[in-house]
């Protein structure tokens, strides 16, 4: 596993700056979640950082490798990043058993077939799914969906975890219980992991520490009581908690 740095990181469409001037750093093995509402360049940093999308300046860098560094004109192709990458639509195929599923990227990569089983009864052991491995994706429920795509992310070892809203196509039950076992895996595999979220729950359960976005800049970065108990502004006050704001004026 390794820490992730991102430096000044900016991401033009046109004349519209998606992500404007972005740093903000994850530690080994922490949890950080990027949260804020729809269209503030939350997904579009994750991307940039997992090579999907290629930033207008900037620098990231893992464990010191540079992934893309604007300035030396570096940019690795996600192929080398060895980043697991969780969609929000799980984007299973749906052809395929779940074996057959989570071991995918193995075969990409050419992995051995004895050494590909064992990594595949190791990753959905992982996730608690090793006894739905013949079945397949329009067999199972969403929540167990959502795990096999897990699985299939973890199967490589990668050393960065990237997840893009990956419960909020379950229930709101659901949801709850997939959030106590995700962070509970996390902790057990201690992998650098950044999260994107506009639910403010689901940040406030998870994270170690959470980086609040808008329009594109990160507002404030904290622990979670520290954004709930001491907001830097107003909008941070009214996004995140659920609170009353009196305007008045100190004497």
């Amino acid at each position: 596993m390794a820490e992730l740095v991102v430096s000044k990181l900016t991401r033009e469409y046109g004349k519209v700056r998606a992500v404007d001037d972005v740093s903000f750093t994850i530690r080994d093995g922490e949890f950080l979640t990027l949260l804020g509402p729809s269209g503030c360049g939350k997904s579009t940093t994750l991307f940039s950082i997992a090579g999907l999308d290629k930033p207008s300046g900037g620098r990231i860098a893992v464990g010191g490798q540079a992934f893309f560094d604007a300035a030396s004109k570096v940019n690795l192709p996600p192929e080398q990043r060895n980043c697991g990458l969780v969609f929000q639509s799980y984007a299973l195929w749906p052809h395929m058993s779940v074996a057959d599923n989570v071991g995918f990227p193995l075969k990409l990569r050419k992995i051995a077939a004895a050494a590909a089983r064992e990594k595949v009864e190791w990753a959905l052991a992982m996730v608690e799914m090793q006894d739905y491995a013949r079945r397949y994706p329009h067999e199972l429920s969403g929540g167990q969906q959502q795990r096999v795509a897990l699985a299939r992310t973890l199967v490589y070892q990668p050393q960065l975890l990237l997840l893009d809203e990956p419960l909020s196509n379950l229930d709101a039950k659901l949801r709850l219980r997939a959030r106590g076992w995700l962070r509970e895996l996390q902790r057990r595999l201690k992998i650098t992991t950044l999260y994107v979220t506009h639910d403010q729950d689901e940040a406030l359960a998870l994270s170690d520490r959470i980086a609040v976005m808008s329009e594109g800049r990160i507002m404030q970065i904290g622990t979670p009581q520290e954004i709930y108990l001491r907001p830097a502004s107003p909008f941070i006050a009214d996004f995140v908690g659920h609170s009353n704001i009196l305007a008045g004026q100190a004497q």
